[in-house]
């Protein structure tokens, strides 16, 4: 599971109010070299809530992958950065797309209902009585 994922999913738990951002918590991940592609993160990077995607690189004990407050547009966008290591497009598109879970769990932030994450793959589905 990427972070990207992450970002978009919620508990969905019956009585939950607030079901997001699921707290990450993971016991195995890596890292898979995708290719930068500047436009999907323009495209991307409005949908993404900053705070949730820090929090995760955080629990990945990354604390210096990615800033508290989202660069600004044109310092992530600037002419040449997308060819420089360590740019912040660089940095978005690694937290974003190269990061793999393998293992752990999501937890609910208000019910602690965990979801496991088996092989990269999240189980988001519900118990009948939390339907």
């Amino acid at each position: 599971m990427r972070l990207l994922t992450h970002n978009m999913l919620a508990s969905n738990v019956r009585g939950v109010t607030t079901g997001y951002p699921l707290k990450l918590e993971a016991t195995k991940w890596c890292t898979k070299e995708v290719e930068l592609n500047a436009d999907f993160i323009r495209g991307v990077l409005p949908k993404i809530d900053w705070r949730a995607l820090v929090a995760a690189t955080r629990a990945l004990d990354l604390p210096e992958l990615l800033p508290e407050e989202q660069p600004p547009e044109e310092e992530i966008f600037a002419e040449g950065a997308a060819d420089v290591e360590g740019s912040a497009i660089r940095r978005i598109h690694h937290a974003l797309l190269e990061i793999h879970i393998q293992e752990g769990s999501l937890v609910c932030p208000e019910s602690s209902r965990c979801f496991p994450i088996d092989k990269g793959i999240p189980n988001m589905m519900l118990h009948e009585d939390e339907v």
